[in-house]
């Protein structure tokens, strides 16, 4: 039922942001050289790798580290990069790797390939085993200002929590912190 939940809500979601999603290509495009989407290595469950699009907020060449982890920055983003994550548009076109099946709406945020202490700590847990989400508990609760630990304590509350109505929550918490723009990477 999961699979089926997540494939209709990202066909109607699509549908629905079909203008956004070419707007925001459109800003990508005219405000910085590069591809308009960056393909992004991430794992997926059962730790196989897979390719997630973003829409690019980084220059072309900036290292493949998480966010918090580069050395200033802001000095990477691209002239409209700041307002696609604070906006989470950036995010758009995750909604093709739901529909592929590589991601779902909600489940833990797929790591990094080279996160490897996030990824022994998700595989010591069995959060490995989950398919990875558009966001999830860990997302709603801190995001990428959770220390490792933290993180993966929630992704294994959401692994034992798991039901629709969960998803539901974590859906519509998201979406309140999206509005609201708390908890979001700049």
């Amino acid at each position: 039922m999961k699979r089926l939940f997540d494939i209709a809500v990202a066909l109607l979601a699509g549908l629905i942001l079909l203008l956004p999603l070419l707007l925001t290509a459109l800003l990508v495009k005219i405000t910085s050289p590069g591809p308009v989407l960056y393909w992004s290595e991430r794992v997926g469950r059962h730790n196989r790798l897979f390719k997630m699009p973003k829409f690019r907020s980084m220059r072309v060449g900036t290292p493949a580290l998480a966010t918090h982890l580069l050395d200033n920055p802001q000095a990477w983003l691209t002239p409209v990069g700041s307002f696609l994550r604070k906006s989470s548009l950036d995010e758009l076109p995750q909604l093709w790797s739901i529909l592929k099946g590589d991601m779902s709406l909600v489940g833990p945020r797929p790591a990094l390939f080279n996160q490897h202490d996030l990824m022994a700590l998700r595989t010591q847990y069995g959060v490995h085993e989950l398919v990875p989400g558009l966001t999830g508990w860990a997302q709603i609760n801190g995001r990428d200002e959770l220390p490792i630990p933290q993180k993966v304590a929630l992704d294994v509350q959401y692994l034992q929590r798991r039901s629709f109505w969960f998803d539901m929550k974590i859906l519509i918490l998201t979406f309140i912190k999206v509005v609201r723009h708390e908890s979001v990477s700049h």
